[in-house]
């Protein structure tokens, strides 16, 4: 084989901004491994609106300048394009599905069916689409022949299954824990603000946050949280697998703002019908 017939694999580090996946810049410098792309798949919930709050859109650029300025590469923002336009959260939940299409979604334990609809919905634990349609689909278009760094840190051992000959770990690799990424990223201005409110990162939108972050969205921005009112109201499945949904988030927060309970206080999402009971 010649050189042209194969030639040598693109060295490419699969980036979300998250502590690990930054320190995989310090743990391949320490190793002296190449890297030859930083790619990052760009998650929007609309055409206009991104997936990521104002603060992360904002350190995103910051970072984007640092990697630029240190190790002199350009960070790829990619996201899927269909039809010659981005392809959006809003625009997978609302895509049309057959009457059969559906009824398979439904049947899933996970799912629970909110009313007659021919449109695609919330994802699901069992099916969760927002990562595969946006994230995934769109690094794959990155191309299969690389060798891809994940930010897989060295006490993650429940993750390592994910690690082959095409996709490695600098950090594992490094033996760079969790906690020390933290620090090299703190000590390297890279670390992102979303640990100061909250433990992960990801999507203002994400099913997967806590009640903690849901609260601040809906207090913070009020405008995306109007957004979430309207996809749940429209959406066939529930906001969450055990049935509750954005609204039910709403009417508990309300009766933080009205004084009726507290924060802190032990919640029964069986209080929203007392109340509506008058028992409460």
């Amino acid at each position: 084989m010649t050189n042209k017939e194969n030639p040598p694999k693109e060295h490419i580090l699969s980036l979300s901004y998250g502590k690990d996946s930054l320190a995989c810049l310090g743990a391949i410098e320490k190793l002296g491994w190449p890297l030859d792309r930083i790619v990052h798949a760009e998650v929007w919930a609309t055409d206009t609106i991104p997936a990521d709050l104002p603060p992360m859109v904002e350190f995103k650029t910051k970072a984007d300048r640092i990697i630029k300025d240190r190790w002199g590469i350009e960070v790829e923002h990619i996201c899927v394009i269909k039809n010659g336009e981005r392809w959006t959260y809003e625009k997978n939940l609302y895509k049309h599905v057959s009457p059969e299409g559906l009824k398979k979604r439904l049947s899933s334990p996970n799912c629970f069916k909110r009313g007659i609809s021919d449109i695609y919905g919330f994802p699901t634990r069992k099916g969760p689409w927002c990562n595969s349609e946006l994230k995934i689909a769109a690094l794959n278009k990155t191309g299969n022949k690389c060798i891809r760094y994940l930010g897989i840190a060295a006490d993650e051992p429940k993750r390592f299954h994910n690690l082959s000959d095409t996709k490695k770990s600098p950090l594992v690799e490094a033996g760079w824990t969790e906690s020390y990424c933290r620090k090299w990223c703190e000590e390297n201005e890279l670390l992102s603000p979303i640990y100061t409110t909250a433990t992960r990162g990801g999507c203002w939108f994400c099913y997967n946050q806590g009640v903690q972050q849901l609260r601040l969205l809906r207090r913070n921005y009020p405008e995306l949280w109007a957004l979430m009112l309207k996809w749940d109201a429209d959406s066939p499945l529930t906001f969450h697998a055990d049935g509750h949904t954005v609204h039910d988030f709403d009417r508990r927060f309300q009766l933080e703002d009205e004084g009726i309970i507290t924060e802190s206080e032990r919640w029964k999402w069986s209080y929203l019908d007392a109340i509506q009971m008058k028992l409460f």
